[in-house]
């Protein structure tokens, strides 16, 4: 009746960018991302412990779509559950070990670590694609995240389609990433929605394909460069999308810009380094753990908050319960 589990939040490398239904939380299109850790999300569930089913963020209870959000995640897991006391009223707390609300992936762990304690929880025995497709209905990222490493979410219009599973590359041996964080977000969901209206959308759907063979490819020969220099790309494309939509949405700061210009300065020097955004404009700055103190210091000159992360692997259970 209760359990605890942790996952890492993802970076995307070929992103997704709207969604084909809002309710399963269905991209248009396949994507693939790569785990960041240490960084990660701590859930701790347990049915039957309180009157009603209660969500609580680093202390603060959810409400309003961000409750709907859990729910629909809970509800998927009662739906398959058979044991008597999954139906009962549940209570979920969840800790962060890094900031959220700053383009990090945070939704994309938080999920994930929800649904597998969940299922743990509910007494289900699921694999980690399995489990994808119930953390997908919170956010479509955090099915990545429950499969861990270099993840690909395929496109689809059920769960037996619309699934992560883990893609074998040695990429990840010699990674070492670099997070500028720079304290702007908006609401990932929104630039979902908005990006169908872009005049751009149907480019970026047609360019795209392109961007995944590219990048499967590269991951599958560990071309660390190519991968990178593609994730780097899909950021651009991806910005450009979210950019020309109704709200015309500008996400990144002085700062990201600047982080942006100092890794092209660094790459004429040789180094083999890259960056990477999502919906934020905090920046994911990617290098060879040899390069990774220079790469570091540069990034801090450009007056951010740096963190430095590996790969991390699949959401897991746990054995200390937040509560």
């Amino acid at each position: 009746m209760k359990a605890t589990a942790v996952a890492h939040p993802i970076q995307g490398l070929v992103k997704y960018h709207g969604m084909r239904d809002p309710v399963e939380r269905l991209p248009y299109h396949d994507s693939i991302s790569v785990c960041t850790a240490p960084s990660r999300t701590t859930t701790t569930v347990e049915f039957g412990s309180s009157d009603e089913d209660r969500f609580v963020v680093d202390g603060e209870e959810l409400d309003g779509r961000g409750k709907e959000r859990v729910d629909a995640v809970v509800e998927k897991v009662r739906d398959r559950a058979t044991a008597a006391h999954a139906d009962e009223p549940v209570r979920i707390e969840s800790e962060n070990s890094f900031r959220s609300n700053v383009g990090l992936g945070s939704s994309s762990s938080g999920f994930a670590a929800a649904a597998t304690a969940l299922v743990s929880a509910a007494g289900l025995e699921l694999t980690h694609p399995e489990i994808s497709t119930i953390a997908r209905v919170g956010s479509a990222s955090a099915a990545r995240s429950v499969t861990g490493g270099f993840s690909l979410l395929e496109a689809g219009l059920n769960d037996e389609d619309c699934r992560s599973r883990r893609l074998e590359t040695d990429v990840g041996d010699d990674l070492t990433i670099i997070a500028g964080l720079v304290p702007y977000h908006k609401e990932t969901e929104a630039a979902h929605e908005e990006a169908t209206e872009s005049h751009m959308f149907g480019a970026r759907n047609a360019h795209i394909h392109d961007q995944m063979v590219e990048m499967r490819d590269a991951l599958r020969e560990g071309d660390f460069d190519r991968v990178f220099e593609t994730a780097e790309h899909d950021s651009l494309s991806l910005a450009a999308t979210t950019m020309t939509g109704p709200a015309g949405w500008v996400y990144w700061q002085p700062r990201t810009l600047e982080i942006f210009t100092r890794v092209r300065e660094l790459r004429e020097e040789g180094i083999p380094v890259y960056f990477s955004t999502d919906t934020g404009a905090s920046v994911y700055v990617n290098t060879r753990e040899a390069y990774a103190d220079r790469v570091e210091e540069a990034v801090a000159d450009c007056g951010v908050e740096t963190a430095r992360w590996g790969v991390g692997g699949p959401a897991r259970t746990v054995d200390d319960h937040l509560f």
